[in-house]
């Protein structure tokens, strides 16, 4: 029963960052005046539509905090088992903070409005806040599951949450400087950040999947 229990909590954590992608792939594509390439994805939740996005960080969130827990009981006990599922539901944490306390219009959205290059209200700091348990948390998971799959002598795994860690390190960091406006990444910072998400995302997505159908302890 435990483990059809943390099945459940799987599929569900990675079902929801599925559908958070398609939102905000889906949103930014059909949202207008916003440029998906530049414009950072909180920004679709501000301007017209903003619940949309919003809810899909919350939801997200919710989806990820769950998922954690199904993962806690799916791993046998080790450090990775205790501190990477927590990390993720950090991250999960974050993004329930992220869609509650919604960014400033900086960055060049909404695009009738003057350039901003910081948050400047509480509510903004906080976004930044909340959004570092996701940015920098995840691949911090990503190379504790690297010493786990190591320890199991699964290589494959291990090199692809290297990889996954260093992935969205990258694009993290190439989209922070187009955010700030350093040519000529300023035009592609939006595309940046979205691969950031995306790579983190199927790696939940997979990382679910994985123990799904092999689970370590019953």
């Amino acid at each position: 029963m435990k483990q059809q229990k943390s099945k459940y909590l799987l599929v569900f954590g990675a079902c929801g960052s599925a559908l958070f992608v398609i939102v905000f792939l889906l949103e930014g594509f059909f949202r207008s005046n916003y440029k998906s390439l530049e414009h950072p994805i909180s920004s679709l939740a501000i301007g017209n539509d903003a619940w949309i996005q919003q809810l899909n960080f919350i939801l997200t969130g919710i989806s990820i905090t769950l998922f954690a827990f199904g993962l806690r009981k799916s791993i046998k006990p080790s450090f990775g088992a205790f501190a990477g599922p927590l990390l993720i539901g950090m991250a999960g944490i974050g993004l329930i903070g992220a869609g509650i306390c919604s960014t400033d219009p900086i960055y060049g959205y909404p695009m009738d409005m003057p350039l901003r290059l910081a948050q400047y209200t509480i509510r903004g700091k906080l976004h930044d806040f909340f959004s570092i348990f996701l940015f920098l948390g995840l691949p911090f998971t990503c190379f504790i599951y690297r010493k786990h799959f190591l320890s199991l002598g699964k290589k494959q795994w291990a090199r692809y949450s290297t990889a996954t860690a260093v992935g969205i390190f990258l694009f993290f960091i190439l989209a922070g400087l187009g955010f700030k406006q350093a040519a000529p990444l300023v035009y592609f910072a939006g595309l940046f950040q979205r691969i950031s998400v995306i790579i983190g995302c199927i790696w939940i997505i997979m990382l679910g999947i994985h123990f799904i159908r092999q689970p370590e302890i019953i």
